[in-house]
């Protein structure tokens, strides 16, 4: 039983640090964010002093700010299941959790594929009050 309560303890922690690193490469799209905003509040910036037809730089607002959204919002729900696996609650989530994050490859495989290791034992079911 201590065995598997280190090891949840040790998954809590790596779903943290996952955390931190999704929240960081969400971040990546604000240069995409702010040259949308300069496009759009400067036209001239594009065409050399013509605004043109269509700004793109509304594309670029969109798509940086929806990559941040999703980025930020992948950062959060990892946190949740690190506490979740802390606190032994939410089963089901964080399993789903772990099956999504293995499609993060390299370190997010690894994440998934532990934690779902380590869910996946009788005992642990145990832990999260789950009958086997």
């Amino acid at each position: 039983m201590d065995k598997d309560q280190s090891e949840l303890g040790i998954l809590s922690i790596l779903h943290f640090v996952m955390a931190g690193l999704a929240a960081l490469t969400g971040s990546i799209p604000v240069v995409h964010l702010l040259i949308g905003l300069k496009m759009v509040s400067d036209p001239s910036f594009l065409a050399g002093g013509h605004p043109p037809p269509f700004n793109p730089g509304w594309v670029f607002v969109g798509v940086g700010a929806v990559l941040i959204l999703l980025g930020w919002t992948w950062a959060f729900v990892l946190v949740f299941a690190g506490l979740s696996l802390r606190a032994y609650k939410r089963y089901w989530f964080c399993f789903v959790v772990a099956c999504i994050t293995c499609v993060n490859v390299p370190l997010g495989t690894a994440l998934g594929v532990f934690t779902i290791i380590v869910l996946s034992r009788p005992t642990v079911k145990s832990l999260f009050g789950i009958a086997s």
